[in-house]
């Protein structure tokens, strides 16, 4: 459950977090901070979807590089460095997934997995877990990574706008779309 901030808190840690950005760019020594602040949310972030620890590692270690080479790029625009940090992680995941042809897993939570079939079918069995197992391969990745977001890591809409680039109210659109997809695959007689 994420921890609600006013807008004077949020607008505090923004200008705090801005600052450590700024040092950074002035000299990568101070890019430690943003380091350990951002290190173990990148690395589950990866980690939900390649399964392999030392992959998983490897990914995220890329990702900072990437930041601190490129941190001298970094615009802030309103939202956390953690959105900036996110994308870099996902264009990580991808490419590593292209080098490697890996098989990439999705992190499920079969609590939630029964909320969505009970949701969808008046009783739930064993055999529509599998069935919307499969059907989640189905999707394109996009559409995975939103249903991830929001139903197996309670992501809300905002921090999947964030992570993706989209605004609020895209990534809200776009995630009931996916979610329509699925409910489709799900209904198919095979």
């Amino acid at each position: 459950m994420a921890l609600q901030l006013s807008a004077h808190q949020q607008s505090f840690l923004l200008e705090e977090e801005r600052k450590l950005v700024e040092r950074a760019k002035e000299n990568p020594r101070y890019f430690a901070p943003l380091y350990e602040r951002y290190h173990d949310a990148i690395f589950r972030y990866i980690y939900r979807r390649v399964d392999e620890e030392e992959q998983a590692y490897d990914i995220t270690s890329s990702v900072f590089v990437k930041a601190l080479q490129g941190i001298h790029k970094y615009e802030y625009r309103g939202l956390p460095f953690s959105a900036w940090l996110f994308r870099i992680a996902k264009s990580e995941l991808y490419q590593s997934f292209r080098d490697q042809k890996a098989q990439r897993t999705v992190s499920i939570d079969k609590v939630v997995l029964k909320q969505v079939i009970e949701d969808w079918t008046e009783d739930y069995r064993q055999e529509d877990v599998d069935r919307l197992l499969s059907k989640l391969r189905l999707l394109k990745e996009v559409q995975l990574q939103l249903i991830e977001m929001r139903f197996f890591e309670k992501r809300s809409f905002k921090e999947i706008g964030d992570i993706t680039g989209l605004s609020e109210n895209n990534a809200k659109v776009k995630t009931f779309r996916a979610v329509l997809k699925l409910k489709q695959f799900f209904h198919q007689i095979e």
